[in-house]
């Protein structure tokens, strides 16, 4: 049997990227899917297609993370579309990177809210669901610059120390309730925003990494599966980093 078989899964942002990898990666263990992105567009579409092909149940939904409202619509749609949600990951994010003395508060706000006001948004959406259902399992996307800080991230870094913060206290609420709720904190990962990225400026990254490598989105796709699956029944309130030991 498949690890995620009979499961329905929430991935916000993914159309691309490590979402998109997650989606994947759940779909090719039997999970039916619902992912949420800002605009459903050709690149939306076409990775529905590719979700499809695994033979699951697949719906895209346009949806802003970060706005309350929309997030209660599109959640009460997905439940009347699928009936049930067992897992929700909350990978919606943005980078807007500058350092903090040339920090406009448009870029200190547009980070906040879709980073870290998304997870409220879509966790507080969910509960209800989860908790009538008495099983749930939450994984919302950190980083491992939420861990340790960088630099020209401080609106990054606090949006995913952010989302820790609220993962533990969440975990310590709903664990009577068999809801679990983890974090993934990726290192370098090698996506489309990264990719731009000058190679001396990606070697001076791997140089820093013990494996040598970046990461890719399957890497984190993998820690997702796992933090869905029955695999990690009773692990809740941590944060695992998929980071090559960057962080260690």
């Amino acid at each position: 049997m498949k690890l995620l078989e009979g499961k329905v899964a929430i991935i916000t942002g993914a159309a691309r990227g490590i979402g998109k990898s997650i989606a994947l990666a759940y779909a090719a263990e039997g999970c039916d899917i619902a992912f949420t992105d800002i605009v459903i567009n050709e690149t939306a579409e076409a990775t529905a297609k590719e979700i499809a092909a695994y033979g699951v149940r697949i719906e895209a939904y346009q949806s802003d993370a970060s706005n309350f409202e929309e997030t209660q619509k599109v959640v009460e749609k997905i439940v009347t579309d699928f009936g049930r949600i067992d897992i929700l990951v909350n990978n919606a994010g943005i980078t807007k990177d500058s350092a903090l003395k040339r920090m406009t508060e448009e870029q200190w706000d547009a980070v906040i809210a879709i980073n870290l006001k998304s997870v409220f948004n879509f966790t507080k959406a969910v509960q209800a669901t989860m908790w009538k259902q008495g099983s749930g399992s939450v994984i919302n996307m950190s980083s491992v610059v939420g861990v340790s800080g960088n630099a020209n991230q401080c609106n990054y870094s606090a949006s995913k120390a952010g989302i820790i913060g609220f993962t533990k206290s969440a975990a310590k609420e709903m664990g009577t309730r068999n809801i679990r709720h983890n974090a993934i904190a990726p290192g370098f990962i090698i996506t489309e925003m990264t990719g731009v990225l000058p190679d001396e400026v990606k070697k001076a990254w791997e140089a820093k990494i013990p494996l040598k490598r970046g990461g890719t989105p399957k890497d984190v796709a993998n820690a997702a599966v796992f933090l869905g699956s029955d695999l990690s029944a009773y692990i809740t309130g941590q944060v695992l980093n998929v980071c090559g030991g960057l962080d260690m």
